[in-house]
């Protein structure tokens, strides 16, 4: 409500409310000075009246990305991704702005910086950070931002689709690598990836109560797209499965809740080391379910039979991971021949004027 004060020179008003400049007036009249205020909080309430840029002008873009790191991301299963990211984003020159003076040019300047030194996908990334961190700060952390400036600005066209797959001799090659590892599990959470298709997480977070071994399935609870699915398990992914140690205490249950005790730091350490006694630097762990995915492709599995394993709902996306090559398409295509079509005879008139069929 507003507060009316009675002054010598007539009634004083004044209005107070949270996110806005004070605001402040002096009329003749006591009703007068009742209107003018039941109108300015009017127009706080309709969002007409401009907001203070106080919150605007005291903080910078680095405290910005603070809070989102500690209050947003810790949420997200990309987590700890993420969090490095963001880290990596104060360091930049932008992150010593204030708030006021972020423009769409500084973002379009952070853009070309960072396409001088990484990938678009990379940068489309961190402008898609910065602009849901400035949508979360203006609906719910009463920064009063006028316009997301980022969302102003072109975002990089990432062509980065891969199609890298295991050529001839380099699944002996992954596989020597692998037995040089002091973890027993390395090898069959690489050879499980290949014969389901799943991301690295989903291998990590498999549980021995999602793996029914007899039926040759597993549940996949928790997943990129946020949509549960379960997958079928190949004759070699069972028995991967049931070759892992899995210790049992005295009511049989497992004594580890997952198939692989690992973290996910230390698979990916162990995974460059890999990387690196075999000389397959450009071999991705993500490109195993390239390999995956085009092998059941091959085996001739439909596009809905390969989304149950995948979880693609688009198949367009799903494309983007069943590279098949060409020389396997030209040997299925030998000896196949197209068959010359017999143009059908001609309808004939008959003599009372209808054609025959």
């Amino acid at each position: 409500m507003a507060s009316i004060t009675k002054r010598k020179g007539g009634w004083c008003v004044q209005v107070r409310r949270k996110g806005y400049a004070a605001r402040n007036a002096t009329f003749p009249t006591k009703s007068a000075a009742l209107k003018w205020g039941r109108e300015q909080e009017a127009q706080m309430d309709n969002g007409t009246l401009p907001a203070t840029v106080a919150p605007l002008k005291a903080t910078r873009l680095a405290e910005l990305i603070e809070q989102y790191r500690q209050t947003v991301t810790p949420y997200k299963r990309s987590s700890e991704t993420e969090g490095l990211r963001l880290c990596r984003m104060a360091k930049d020159p932008i992150a010593a702005k204030v708030l006021i003076d972020l423009s769409a040019g500084d973002f379009a300047a952070y853009r070309d910086r960072r396409l001088k030194v990484v990938k678009p996908g990379t940068v489309r990334r961190e402008l898609y950070l910065f602009a849901n961190m400035i949508d979360k700060a203006t609906k719910e952390w009463g920064y009063p931002f006028s316009a997301n400036p980022v969302r102003q600005v072109s975002f990089p066209i990432a062509n980065d689709a891969r199609d890298r797959r295991l050529e001839d001799g380099e699944a002996t090659i992954l596989r020597d690598a692998i037995a040089s590892c002091r973890n027993p599990f390395i090898g069959p959470i690489v050879e499980l990836a290949i014969q389901t298709g799943l991301r690295r997480r989903e291998v990590l977070e498999l549980t021995w109560a999602n793996v029914d071994q007899v039926r040759r399935i597993a549940f996949i609870p928790t997943t990129k797209t946020g949509q549960p699915r379960t997958i079928p398990l190949t004759e070699q992914a069972v028995a991967i499965i049931a070759a892992l140690p899995c210790e049992r205490d005295a009511g049989g249950q497992p004594v580890n809740e997952r198939l692989f005790p690992i973290t996910l730091n230390a698979f990916k350490q162990a995974w460059q080391r890999v990387q690196k006694r075999s000389g397959l630097a450009d071999l991705r762990f993500h490109d195993l379910r390239h390999e995956a995915l085009s092998r059941f492709c091959e085996l001739g599995l439909s596009v809905p039979e390969l989304s149950v394993i995948s979880g693609h709902k688009d198949p367009r996306m799903l494309f983007r991971y069943t590279h098949l090559r060409a020389d396997d398409l030209a040997r299925k295509l030998s000896g196949l021949r197209w068959e010359e079509r017999k143009s059908a005879p001609a309808p004939q008139a008959s003599q009372t004027g209808e054609f025959q069929l």
